[in-house]
């Protein structure tokens, strides 16, 4: 019998819109064997999607998306089968979760700045109990008719460039690979195509990672089209 994985889910705990619990009903509805929850810079959702799952005879693993700077961009390192409360991962995970909110209150001053007022209360209306973060700037925007959709804000308000970006220094890369080990887990790079690195830049980002004690890439995505899936297929057996 094959078995239907998601190794690369979020929930309420950072931008996604489920509770862990509803993430894990919803997923076994839709014939998903073997899920991860990978919040953004959290494990807090891990204890209770364990339960749901456990409730529902389906196999869980516990893991995390750290956010990495990396050669100047930002990118997102999966920790997969980590041992959530691990004590080095969690001092870690503190020391981001400082840094993404000094930026969501920067991103507010200046959206503010720039002529729209309110857009932390709103971002923060949309994060619910979660920290704030660049897609519930997008959400509030969208609710606020400035956008159409959230692809639409971070092209006009928050990626780079625009007047709602806000750089930051987040974990090495060594770092990262290094919070996943030590706490049980595999380190995996996600979404590769997303960084838009060229093939010089990406073969320098795997070999890194790679000897950094990194053991895969993420290759089907909901953000990489056939080609793009293909070429990472060929990258992970590659390295």
């Amino acid at each position: 019998m094959s078995l239907h994985y998601d190794l690369h889910s979020h929930s309420t705990h950072s931008d996604g819109t489920l509770s862990p619990a509803e993430l894990v009903r919803r997923a076994q509805a839709h014939g998903v064997d073997v899920l991860a929850l990978t919040d953004h810079d959290t494990t807090q959702g891990c204890r209770a999607a364990a339960a749901m799952a456990q409730s529902l005879d389906m196999h869980f693993v516990a893991g995390v998306e750290i956010s990495v700077t990396w050669s100047g961009t930002t990118l997102h390192i999966l920790g997969l089968g980590v041992d959530p409360d691990a004590a080095a991962l969690q001092r870690g995970l503190a020391g981001l979760a400082e840094h993404r909110d000094a930026r969501a209150l920067e991103i507010g001053r200046r959206l503010t700045k720039h002529g729209i007022p309110g857009t932390f209360e709103g971002a923060q209306a949309q994060a619910g109990d979660a920290r704030v973060g660049r897609t519930h700037f997008a959400r509030f925007l969208v609710a606020q008719g400035l956008v159409r959709d959230a692809h639409e804000a971070f092209k006009r308000f928050l990626g780079r460039g625009a007047p709602g970006h806000v750089s930051g220094e987040w974990a090495t890369l060594e770092q990262a690979v290094q919070w996943v080990t030590d706490a049980g887990g595999q380190a995996v790079i996600a979404h590769p195509a997303r960084y838009r690195l060229t093939a010089t830049r990406l073969r320098r980002l795997v070999g890194e990672f790679k000897d950094c004690g990194g053991v895969g890439m993420e290759v089907v995505s909901g953000s990489h089209s056939r080609d793009e899936i293909l070429t990472f297929g060929n990258y992970a057996r590659q390295f």
